[in-house]
Order: structure tokens, then sequence, then C-alpha cells
């Protein structure tokens, strides 16, 4: 059987196309990825540089997180006073700061990282399967299961069973349900055709979202509170999920990055992909089940967050280029710093702009995090996509 890299034959005029409309920003960096074998001294140079990018992206990650501890909704804690606190652990004592970022603002803000990072992971993998660079981790319909598994574990008082686990696991069962739903409608003879898995997905989360709106209608009184948590929030943080998100974030990366290199030879064609030795089916059935687990627990966790999935893989290629060895753990990055800057502004937006406006606080009330990332990450994928088009 041949490997990626190994025995590569040139692509078809379609696939080359497929290449250049799908992935603009390098028309030719896929076709390296997949072609050129690691240990040259190219290669050598080509992965220190985009080491060098990755670490950068950390580091700017790192300063998100210590600046989502200091502000909050209350009053802000330096930057140096949050790194003592959490160098001195967690206290007994009655200082109101190490209480702060202990109990309240440190599960919030890994909250962020690991929704974000699972949501920039997942956003990754499903562009390269679905070959489009529109696709999302709510493409097949993730968003609107996981939101009905949610809402039902809501409504039925069990979002605090299974050690405060109920909606993040009723969530994870809804998204997955929607899944197999959407394989059972396209697959025809074992063979599952992207066009058909992306028109699945629309009708199903149609259907879906049809659902969720009568469960939220029947909910009576606790409309709010449902719509609040739908739109996405960080509030209440419960360590229990953050152990749970945890482990799938670590898991599904892990089970991710090991299909790079399949998801680099996909990324040009189903064709070139079966030639060198790949499965595309099981392939895509890999990604898109890990993908979903992760995604839907999300949902299950903070809600549904829109384009952050969308944008954070965007960007991650504009910085280390579009190998989805590099480009997939970036997007990790990406996503977790995108998702904490948005927090950051879901807490202190209407004070910000009370201050600005008038001088004094408007309502302490915190925004949705999806209606923030929503607001920046549209027309920052517009912009992306311009330059992309300009390139």
């Amino acid at each position: 059987m041949l490997s990626v890299g190994e025995g590569f034959s040139a692509p078809t005029r379609l696939e080359r196309l497929s290449v250049f409309t799908t992935f603009e920003y390098s028309r030719g960096a896929i076709i390296h990825a997949v072609t050129h074998q690691s240990g040259t001294p190219e290669s050598r140079k080509r992965a220190d540089s985009r080491g060098l990018a990755l670490g950068l992206l950390v580091a700017v990650g790192i300063l998100f997180f210590l600046i989502h501890l200091g502000f909050g909704s209350t009053n802000f804690v330096s930057p140096l006073q949050v790194v003592k606190e959490l160098l001195r652990g967690r206290t007994n004592s009655d200082d109101s700061v190490n209480t702060v970022v202990w109990a309240i603002r440190l599960p919030k803000a890994l909250y962020c990282v690991l929704a974000g990072g699972m949501l920039g992971v997942v956003g990754s993998a499903f562009q390269a399967v679905f070959r489009n660079p529109l696709a999302e981790p709510y493409t097949v319909g993730v968003s609107s299961g996981a939101a009905v598994g949610g809402v039902i574990a809501q409504l039925l008082g069990l979002d605090f069973v299974f050690f405060g686990l109920g909606t993040p696991i009723l969530g994870f069962v809804g998204g997955m349900l929607s899944l197999l739903l959407v394989f059972g409608l396209v697959r025809k003879r074992g063979v599952v055709d992207v066009t058909h898995l992306l028109l699945a997905g629309v009708v199903v989360g149609a259907l879906l979202s049809a659902i969720l709106s009568i469960l939220i209608l029947m909910s009576g009184s606790d409309t709010n509170r449902l719509m609040q948590w739908l739109l996405g929030s960080t509030s209440p943080a419960f360590w229990e999920r953050v152990w749970l998100m945890l482990i799938l974030l670590v898991g599904g990366t892990w089970v991710l990055r090991g299909q790079t290199r399949k998801l680099n030879a996909l990324a040009i064609g189903e064709d070139t992909a079966a030639r060198l030795g790949i499965d595309p089916n099981r392939l895509k059935w890999v990604v898109l089940s890990v993908g979903t687990a992760m995604a839907a627990t999300t949902v299950g966790t903070v809600g549904a967050i829109a384009f952050l999935g969308l944008v954070a893989p965007h960007i991650s290629r504009r910085i280390l280029g579009v190998d989805w060895r590099w480009s997939l753990m970036g997007s990790l990055v990406v996503g977790a710093a995108l998702m904490l800057a948005a927090d950051v502004v879901a807490q202190r937006g209407l004070p910000w702009l009370g201050h600005l406006l008038t001088g004094k606080e408007l309502l302490a009330t915190e925004l949705p995090i999806g209606a923030v990332t929503a607001l920046f990450g549209a027309p920052s994928l517009l912009i992306l996509l311009r330059k992309g088009e300009r390139a």
C-alpha cells in the first residue's frame, strides 16, 4: 500500500481546480505537503518556520488567557497578580482575589480554551473533508441535534445529573444521532458523497431546528434561560464539565492529528487519496464522527458559538499554510484565543459601551458569546476571503 508522500501521481485537472477554488490561499501548498518527504533541508526549514509561528500563536493564546482571568465582569486583576495567584494555588483563606481567580474566573477561562480549541480543530478537519472553506463544525446539523438534546435535558431537570454532566451528555447524544441520520440518508453502497452529505446536513439541521423551536415554546417560563444558554454562555462554569471537555479535546485532537497526512491528500481529491492507498469513505467517517462528538459536547456545555469554527481555520492557514499537519494545531490555538477574547467582550461589552457613550456603566448583563463571535466573525471572514481572491 502506498503511503502519503510515496508513489504520487500528478493530480487531474479537476483535482487541481478543486485545490485552487477550495483553498485559494496557496494553490500548490497541499500538493507540496503530499509529495515532499520530510527530512530534506527544505522541509526542515519550513518546519522550523512553522514551529516558530505556532509557538508565537501559543504565546499570544497564553496572553489572552491571562487577560481573560484579569478582566471578568467585576474588578480588574493585573496579569502579574493573576500569575501570582495561579502559582499560589487555591487557598482556604479569605483572600478575595485568590477566590475570584480560582473559583470563578479560571473555570470560565478553561471553558473558553477547551470549547474554542475544539471548534477550531473540528472546523479545520471538516473543511478538509468537505474540501470547502465554508464548512464548519455544525455543517452536518450537529448544533441543532446537540441543542435538542441539551434542551430536553434542561426541560426534564436532568442538567445536573451524572455529576452535573447531564446537558453535555445529552447534547453529545443528540449530535451523534443527527450525524447517524445524515449518514443513513446519503450512504449508498458504502459510498458517501460529500455534496449529498452537505445537503442532508442542511435538511436534518432544519428539521431539528423546528423541533428545537417547539421545545422552547413548550418550556414556558424557562424560555429566557434556554435562550441564554443556546446563544452561548460560559456561566456558570463547573469543574466536572471542564474535565469532560479536556478529555474530548485531548482524545479527539490526537485522533484528528493522526489523520492530517490523509486529510492533505483528501483535500486535493478523492481519486488522489484513493491512489495513495487511502479509503476516503472510512476517513470521512472517522473525522466526522470524532468531530461531531467534540462539537456536540461543546454545544451541550456552552451553547452554539457561531463563526468561530469557521474563522479560526482560515486565520491558521494564513499563518501556517494549508498543510493540515500544522494548520490543524494552529486552528486549536486560534480558536481558543478567539473564544477568550469574545468572552471578555461578552462580559465587559455593555459596561465599556456605557462608559464610552455616557461616562457611566450600562446594565452589567453579559452578552451572548455566540452573538459576539458572529458580530466580529462575519466581517473578519469576508475580509479574509477578499484578500484570498486578490492573492
